[in-house]
């Protein structure tokens, strides 16, 4: 795929660039997948008759959701074998999507999350109808299905994420106070300080992949919860230091242990206090926390 805008095909699928990329992402929750998915959609777009194209934004976002919806059924096999429980991939993100509130909700770890209990299909049809907004008769041809059917999907899929997702949104303020009280707990090693900032139910997962030491599954409770983080961060006696900074558009922590990138946390707060905390510490998807992934949704 060129890096340079050199011919009317390349200009176009760059202007759309950011928002195939985005579809992709929402899609998948990993980068990687995002980028191979759309360098198959490069190669399907400039091999296309480009003049019996009207719209070449759907047209484009079409190739993108049936590259992404093969690409998940390889994604699932892996997540099958995959050692503990898998996360999301991490994006550091540019201040402006934080700022747009639609945006910022579709890609947070939470909701990620949340995206991961619907099929394939199922999550084709939300994203594309939710975040995307993209019409009933446009999706129906990118997955397949009649606009009807398409209809039943994203109801059903809706549903499903209404009784999921948060129920309100945060402050982004809000998210910072409960992240920089968690942040000094954890770097002065301070029980009561954690166990005053968790939710009684809060839920931690952590993501190693096989390759770090991580929580083989969610770790539930405050308790357990403060106990698991002091005991795993202070076990080789390594100095923490832990950086406050945006990731999936939303406050995170970046996690250094001894000078070196350990994980990133991602955090789910109702309420001042936090519910959800999912810490990646899988190498393999620490890609891209150092340079900004740019999103968009248009």
């Amino acid at each position: 795929m060129p890096d340079h805008a050199t011919d009317p095909a390349t200009e176009v699928f760059l202007a759309h660039r950011n928002l195939l990329f985005t579809v992709a992402y929402e899609m998948l929750g990993s980068a990687a997948d995002a980028e191979d998915v759309l360098q198959e959609t490069w190669l399907r777009w400039v091999g296309a008759d480009r003049s019996e194209v009207r719209d070449q934004r759907a047209y484009l976002v079409r190739i993108t959701t049936r590259q992404a919806l093969n690409r998940l059924r390889t994604l699932k096999r892996r997540k099958e074998a995959y050692v503990g429980s898998w996360l999301p991939e991490p994006l550091l993100t540019a201040p402006d999507v934080a700022e747009d509130v639609e945006l910022a909700e579709s890609v947070s770890m939470a909701m990620m999350l949340v995206l991961e209990t619907l099929s394939p299909t199922e999550r084709a049809v939300f994203v594309l109808r939710e975040v995307f907004e993209v019409g009933y008769d446009e999706i129906a041809a990118a997955v397949d299905k009649t606009p009807a059917a398409v209809r039943q999907i994203a109801h059903r899929a809706r549903r499903h994420v209404e009784a999921r997702r948060p129920r309100r949104a945060v402050p982004a303020s809000v998210t910072r106070a409960a992240l920089d009280s968690f942040r000094r707990a954890l770097e002065t090693g301070d029980p009561q300080a954690l166990l005053d900032i968790l939710a009684p139910d809060v839920v931690l997962i952590g993501d190693g992949g096989g390759i770090k030491r991580s929580a083989p599954r969610p770790v539930t409770g405050a308790d357990k919860v403060a106990r698991f983080l002091l005991a795993g961060l202070g076990r080789n006696q390594l100095p923490v230091a832990v950086a406050t900074t945006v990731f999936n558009a939303g406050p995170a922590l970046l996690v250094h242990l001894d000078g070196e990138i350990d994980g990133v946390m991602a955090f789910r707060v109702e309420n001042a206090r936090i519910t959800g905390l999912y810490y990646v510490r899988n190498p393999e998807k620490l890609t891209r926390i150092t340079s900004e992934t740019p999103l968009a949704l248009r």
